[in-house]
């Protein structure tokens, strides 16, 4: 089989919405740059899309036209890398998955131990938070949530109350070995955050968890943040 035909036949078999490269058809490396006119060959006849430079897609159609695939998709180089996680969505990316928000960005944010300067993928804009904490599958939802305190302020289209009213409830839902992994995660954090988690905790009725987060904080700082008034203990953690 030609090297056309046999690309033509792997890309069938890929579901809409999956981004691959030419790497995912290589067997021999000098196939390679008949593998890349191939698939070039298919984005000039409109049977697949290109994402970036080297990224392909199978574009979904819909009455709106055609699918952009999903964000995990788009950057899921920049999440795992042979089988390892390096990354996650964050930001203005879980915002609307968590629901604090009813908009949709055209940034994607991106949790890092080493950041990079953000850059275009198709209508994308990609962007960097630097994470002090080892990341894991397991502690991306905890991250997610002290990245949402961290970043309080700007969420767009919500308003500190329902925000803060959301949280609450997230963080209640956690169960108690979760809680404690999110004050040790916190403690990488900066103090503000610390502060509002120490608050939200004593709110729900665990203030046995917040004696590390008091200790790490400098009693005489203050803190403002927008959701200052919805929690009973905010004084107690100065936060005006």
């Amino acid at each position: 089989m030609k090297t056309a035909e046999s690309v033509a036949s792997s890309v069938e078999r890929l579901p809409k919405g999956r981004v691959f490269t030419y790497a995912d058809f290589v067997s021999d490396t000098k196939q390679k740059e008949a593998i890349i006119k191939a698939l070039n060959r298919m984005v000039a006849a409109g049977k697949i899309a290109k994402l970036a430079k080297g990224k392909y897609y199978k574009p979904e159609d819909s009455s709106f036209g055609k699918l952009l695939p999903s964000q995990n998709e788009i950057v899921k180089d920049l999440l795992e890398k042979e089988g390892e996680v390096i990354g996650y969505l964050t930001g203005y990316s879980i915002y609307n998955q968590l629901g604090l928000t009813t908009q949709v960005s055209n940034t994607i944010q991106i949790g890092k131990n080493e950041v990079r300067p953000q850059f275009k993928r198709e209508r994308y804009t990609i962007s960097f938070v630097k994470q002090k904490n080892t990341i894991t599958k397991g502690n991306i939802p905890l991250l997610q949530i002290l990245d949402v305190i961290r970043y309080l302020k700007k969420i767009p289209d919500a308003s500190p109350s329902s925000v803060c009213k959301r949280l609450l409830a997230i963080i209640k839902d956690l169960t108690q070995k979760e809680k404690k992994s999110l004050v040790e995660l916190a403690l990488k954090y900066p103090p503000s955050v610390r502060a509002f988690l120490g608050a939200v905790l004593e709110e729900i009725g665990n203030a046995s968890l917040t004696e590390s987060l008091r200790k790490s904080l400098n009693p005489i700082s203050i803190y403002k943040l927008p959701a200052a008034k919805m929690l009973k203990s905010t004084e107690a953690w100065n936060i005006r």
